[in-house]
């Protein structure tokens, strides 16, 4: 896409697009943006089985049309046997397998939660998921990308090759009965039967036959949660962000210390320098201090408050000279997905496994891909990511909502883990300086850190920008690493803005499967 459709009636950006297509379905039924969120999500936990499943935690941000801001947390805490006995003689928590598995997962409360005062039933607004489960999807090219990368990994852990054998070819038609089944179940049985129930007790058994700590006591405990999002004021605009255990800290902290930069250019050396220097410094804050906020001896929004506080971070940053950067980042896949209605409510979302396939358990009598957000725990006895029964694992998660002095509502996010914050800092700032929307998303990106399966710790740099700013970079230090134009390393964006007069605009990123759906 080059520009940005506009409608007036509503409008759903989504990276899959037979998720956007659900999800306005659902606004033109008559639902609620809330509502066609829920069918986005259900849809793409079926369509992108490699980036996000019902077994997994979500992330919801939600203006409404009276100018509140509230948020959703559908996050998991780690299990009751979820114990540091539990690992001895393991230095980490495992990437994949039953030990991986160890939080429930959370986000089908944070479902049943945005669909609280809804009036479009459950089995309309999970028929295009219950469709394309039953029936086959086409996988999509980027989905084999990664079965194929990750076979080896995968293919023997408990479930994963009944369902996702072969490997995946694009173009193949995948069919995923169980979890067809699965929600069906939900849609006649309530959303709240995940938990506690039958299909409560079916998971909770494949989980056990599989190895892992998470029991029916962990499931049933489990409650969805209303924390007051984080916020700050920048020049133009208040930025909203998801609260902790999510790194939305870090992306709020990134946009605060740049716009006090005073840079008013876009994709030049003061740019991307900037933003990178700014990106450092939210990240060794974001490391040292960010896990389950009830174990957190820091307040992210005192400082996202503190004008002076954040002045004086500011002032560290070099115009001439990069940080050195040794790092050690949190990597994830997910999905990040927006929806506007009419009424101008804003829904700005994400939903993930953590790793691609997640712990790799897949539940034979479920379908459920289970994920492996535990793997983030650290198997210390101190520290706010510090593993113990029904703490909160820490998430990059962390979906995006600005609200503009003008009026203008942004809903903005993406995929990619470490790659999150800086991606939202690129489009966010990109149309706050007058880029176009689809412009902004399709620009080319960057992404400070590692990969997955590589162990460099470079500045990777999209091949699109003016070979001078490579040379710039380098000069002041930077580690310079150059990869492909559009690389879906650097995520699958979105963006939707809805101004004054109705008019919502919308975007969606080349490097996806995705798509703008609107009336």
């Amino acid at each position: 896409m080059i520009h940005a459709p506009s409608s007036y009636r509503g409008m759903v950006t989504a990276p899959h697009h037979l998720a956007s297509q659900a999800g306005l379905d659902i606004l033109k039924a008559g639902g609620t943006a809330r509502e066609a969120a829920v069918a986005v999500a259900a849809t793409l936990a079926v369509v992108y089985p490699h980036m996000n499943s019902i077994g997994g935690d979500s992330f919801w941000l939600i203006r409404e049309p009276d100018g509140q801001v509230r948020s959703v947390h559908g996050c998991g805490g780690a299990a009751q046997k979820a114990t540091l006995e539990l690992y001895r003689g393991h230095d980490a928590v495992p990437w994949r397998g039953p030990l991986a598995a160890n939080t429930v997962a959370g986000t089908i409360s944070a479902w049943q939660a945005l669909l609280d005062g809804g009036t479009v039933p459950l089995d309309r607004i999970l028929e295009a998921a219950i469709h394309y489960a039953e029936g086959g999807m086409a996988v999509t090219q980027g989905g084999a990308d990664i079965a194929a990368a990750k076979d080896a990994e995968l293919r023997d852990v408990f479930g994963y090759s009944d369902v996702f054998r072969g490997p995946l070819q694009a173009g193949d038609r995948l069919k995923q009965p169980a979890l067809a089944r699965t929600l069906k179940r939900l849609a006649a049985e309530g959303l709240s039967s995940f938990y506690a129930g039958a299909l409560a007790r079916d998971i909770a058994a494949d989980l056990a036959k599989a190895g892992s700590p998470v029991g029916p006591a962990d499931l049933e405990a489990h409650k969805v949660e209303f924390p007051q999002p984080l916020r700050t004021a920048i020049a133009g605009a208040t930025l909203h962000n998801a609260a902790p255990p999510t790194q939305g800290f870090a992306s709020l902290l990134i946009l605060a210390l740049f716009s006090r930069l005073g840079v008013g250019s876009v994709d030049d050396f003061a740019y991307v320098h900037g933003l990178v220097e700014a990106t450092k410094r939210a990240f060794l804050l974001r490391d040292a201090h960010i896990g389950d906020p009830a174990w957190m001896d820091f307040d992210p929004q005192a400082l996202l408050s503190d004008s002076a506080a954040l002045d004086a971070l500011a002032a560290k940053i070099d115009p001439a000279k990069a940080l050195p950067w040794p790092h050690d980042p949190a990597p994830g896949d997910t999905v990040w997905f927006g929806v506007i209605d009419g009424e101008g409510r804003a829904v700005s979302a994400i939903q993930s496994t953590y790793f691609e396939f997640g712990s790799g358990l897949v539940l034979p009598q479920t379908g459920i891909i289970w994920q492996n957000r535990g793997a983030s725990f650290t198997l210390t006895e101190t520290g706010s990511r510090a593993l113990k029964p029904g703490r909160k694992p820490f998430h990059t998660l962390n979906p995006a909502l600005a609200v503009f002095n003008d009026g203008r509502v942004m809903a903005y996010g993406t995929m990619g883990g470490e790659g999150q914050p800086q991606t939202q800092a690129a489009i966010f700032s990109r149309y706050a300086a007058g880029v176009p929307l689809q412009q902004s998303v399709t620009a080319p990106r960057w992404l400070l850190g590692k990969t997955w399966g590589e162990n460099s710790v470079t500045l990777k740099l999209e091949d699109r920008f003016d070979p001078k700013l490579y040379a710039s970079l380098r000069t002041v230090g930077h580690d310079v690493e150059l990869v492909a134009p559009f690389t879906a390393m650097m995520g699958h964006a979105g963006a939707l803005v809805r101004h004054n007069d109705g008019r919502i605009d919308g975007a969606t990123d080349p490097r996806s499967d995705g798509s703008v759906a609107s009336w």
